[in-house]
């Protein structure tokens, strides 16, 4: 019974923050354009839309924290037995270490970055675009990477396996 609340729960919590995201989108694409900013023609809920992905990474953050929290309490509790099935130490282990081959990854590919001039004379440094550029091709690698992962497990294949 309480899984099923649980499961209800983040059921609805789900499908707000999805309401919530599609009705800020709306608003950003869908209203008016006069919102002069420095020369450029802004949308009006262009501030809406940036307190959404601030929000999101808040929450997100703090889920996470939670999360970890939680994760080390619960492996304490169990005296170190697996009792999911799933070998969480051994996934957590291949997330980290393949999250930071792909920064280095990332971090090769743009060593030797020039200093950016944007058009109104503004320059960023060398080692703030490595930067970027770093982040960058770091995101790219593991969105292929998850992709690829979501699609192996949608085949079933490690399932028919055992």
């Amino acid at each position: 019974m309480a899984a099923t609340k649980k499961y209800m729960t983040s059921f609805y919590v789900l499908y707000a923050c999805f309401a919530i995201i599609i009705l800020v989108f709306a608003a950003f694409f869908g209203y008016r354009y006069n919102n002069e900013e420095n020369g450029l023609n802004a949308p009006y809920c262009t501030e809406g839309l940036m307190w959404l992905m601030y929000g999101m990474f808040a929450v997100t953050f703090v889920l996470a924290i939670w999360s970890v929290i939680k994760s080390i309490k619960l492996s304490m509790s169990s005296k170190g037995e697996n009792v999911s099935g799933v070998p969480g130490g051994k996934i957590t282990a291949f997330s980290f270490g393949f999250m930071f081959l792909s920064l280095l990854i990332g971090l090769l590919c743009n060593l030797n970055e020039e200093d950016f001039v944007a058009a109104d004379g503004t320059v960023t440094p060398a080692y703030l675009v490595t930067v970027t550029d770093m982040f960058l091709v770091s995101t790219y690698i593991l969105l292929a990477f998850s992709a690829i992962a979501m699609l192996v497990n949608m085949t079933g294949y490690f399932k028919k396996r055992k």
